[in-house]
């Protein structure tokens, strides 16, 4: 399964700091992503998306989990309607908080989800930027205050939120489908060795 409206190049076509990332990917998951694919037509774009998902992603600093940041792009990438992003964040959701069910149930309606009371104001300010950013204000910030989040941790939550709203984007336009192995995983436990 490719990108549908615009075929990524051959693996020996793509720049090799380019490459060596995709293979790495693939060797530790198994597969390939298509977002690794379908933006590696474009290496530098490629490259600035990458610089700052991981920056996002990957930061050790501040209270929110992997767990807590793949919700946000799970969550937010349902009401932007975009397939690629609800599958494959979602995928990552299960297996980072063990939870088979929570996927499903925060793309549909995290208000009634099993999450805490932390993670759903969280997403209550992720949805708020994502849908009406220009309506934050201060009463946004105390009531995550109360939950413990600092003000990084609250940029972190905002950011998270309007990168993806463009990853979003960029996959529904050009017609990125999800990898048919992402919606398997963290579905069920691995049996033990």
């Amino acid at each position: 399964m490719s990108t549908s409206r615009y075929a990524p190049p051959a693996l020996d076509q793509i720049p090799d700091d380019i490459r060596e990332k995709i293979l790495a990917v693939q060797e530790k998951a198994g597969f390939v992503p298509q977002v690794f694919l379908g933006l590696a037509r474009r290496p530098a774009e490629w490259r600035a998306f990458f610089a700052y998902h991981d920056a996002l992603m990957l930061k050790e600093e501040g209270s929110l989990t992997k767990g807590d940041r793949e919700m946000i792009v799970t969550t937010t990438s349902a009401a932007n309607q975009c397939l690629y992003c609800v599958v494959a964040h979602g995928a990552l959701l299960r297996i980072y908080e063990k939870k088979p069910l929570v996927a499903d149930q925060v793309a549909i309606n995290y208000r009634k989800a099993d999450i805490s009371p932390r993670q759903r104001a969280m997403l209550d300010f992720a949805m708020k930027v994502c849908e009406r950013s220009h309506e934050v204000d201060e009463a946004d910030f105390t009531a995550l205050h109360a939950h413990g989040f600092s003000d990084e941790d609250i940029w972190d939550i905002a950011a998270i939120t309007a990168f993806f709203g463009m990853s979003n984007r960029i996959a529904s336009f050009s017609g990125m489908m999800p990898n048919p192995e992402f919606y398997l995983m963290g579905r069920v436990p691995k049996a033990k060795a």
